[in-house]
């Protein structure tokens, strides 16, 4: 893979407990998690991307998360490859950017999650761009990585010493940018514009001879403008990195937001093709230990289904469940929950207390079936 380059090994192989978990709160659902058999998942997948259909989704379906930021990096270039030669032009990357050790310390500031960020997207454009040989045309090769606009740009390539062409065929630009014989700091009409969801103006523009966009350390407010590439170039590649659209999409109605409808005309045509979400819950029992503390994932790596993936407390996760459509939240801890209650680590209380766990609701208004929404994000 000569396409990684020097730094990103050393902090790849500094990085190769990323996804390990450990604690003796969860020693309780380690033992039964390694007492209860399972089918085997943990397999790993083609080498290729080629290959017959059927057999490229079965071991999708079966794939483990990345144990290194290395390994994440070869098989998330993978799913995105496939994706896009099944035609897929709004896809979306999406898992933690720092080991989880790292991202729990006081002093790890947003700068340090958007160089991460920054970083990997590198490597995952540099995947395309050394594809020069591939004669497949739908594969792009002239990738360009967007920052929001031109300031978060400059802090960026200040902060890394990264210049706005580091590779062959791999360009870092903005979203926006301004004309060059504008000399003024402030630009109030781009400020008011982003802030309230509005068009451009013409400031959004294509770049020329790029089929791949990768937008990274983009806002709720900025996301408009990512709608607006897409349909000034909707033949090329557009990947949403780690840019944590869960939440985002949650704000999505508020003052200064874009309104709930944007889930339906764009963000709900993003697909998932690399998705690694996790999530801690804690339960009280009536016996000891009284408070069980356990941890999950939701993970998909293209054409795979969504697995629920339960926390062994050993290093790895064992597979609960897997859905061809991505569950909502509520029924991703739900999923966890049965789990560990058909175990006998948590107790069966009946329907009324676990209603009163869970409430009415397990969904928010974006997880429900919308009249006009696409159903891409969960599938």
């Amino acid at each position: 893979m000569k396409f990684f380059n020097i730094a990103s090994l050393l902090m790849l192989a500094a990085s190769a407990d990323a996804f390990s978990v450990s604690g003796p709160a969860r020693n309780q659902v380690a033992q039964a998690s390694i007492a209860t058999s399972t089918q085997l998942y943990n397999v790993p997948p083609p080498s290729a991307t080629e290959g017959d259909p059927a057999d490229v989704k079965d071991a999708a379906d079966r794939e483990s998360p990345p144990q290194s930021f290395y390994q994440l990096q070869i098989n998330c270039a993978r799913a995105a490859e496939l994706a896009i030669k099944d035609g897929h032009r709004l896809i979306e990357v999406e898992f933690p950017p720092l080991p989880a050790q790292v991202l729990e310390m006081d002093d790890v500031s947003a700068y340090d999650v958007a160089e991460s960020n920054f970083k990997l997207a590198l490597d995952f454009a540099k995947s395309f761009a050394a594809k020069t040989d591939d004669t497949d045309d739908s594969i792009p090769k002239n990738v360009a990585i967007l920052f929001p606009d031109e300031s978060e740009m400059g802090i960026a390539l200040e902060r890394t010493s990264i210049t706005k062409d580091p590779y062959p065929g791999v360009t870092i630009s903005s979203l926006r940018n301004s004309d060059p014989r504008d000399t003024r700091f402030f630009k109030p009409e781009q400020t008011f514009m982003s802030l309230f969801g509005g068009k451009s103006g013409g400031i959004i523009k294509p770049i020329e001879g790029v089929d791949m966009y990768i937008v990274i350390v983009a806002s709720a407010q900025e996301l408009p403008d990512v709608e607006e590439l897409s349909e000034l170039d909707p033949n090329a590649v557009i990947c949403l990195y780690n840019l944590k659209l869960d939440v985002l999409r949650g704000d999505l109605g508020a003052p200064a937001f874009p309104p709930k409808d944007f889930q339906d005309r764009f963000l709900s045509r993003v697909k998932p093709i690399y998705y690694l979400r996790t999530r801690q819950y804690s339960r009280s029992t009536a016996s000891p230990p009284y408070l069980v503390n356990y941890q999950g994932c939701l993970f998909r790596s293209y054409p795979g289904e969504f697995q629920t993936l339960l926390d062994t407390g050993t290093g790895s996760y064992r597979r609960v469940e897997g859905n061809a459509y991505r569950p909502a939240l509520g029924e991703f801890k739900e999923q966890l929950t049965k789990a560990l209650t058909t175990e006998g680590i948590i107790e069966e209380e009946g329907n009324f207390l676990n209603f009163l766990r869970t409430g009415y609701k397990t969904t928010t208004w974006w997880e429900e079936d919308r009249e006009n929404a696409s159903d891409a994000w969960r599938t």
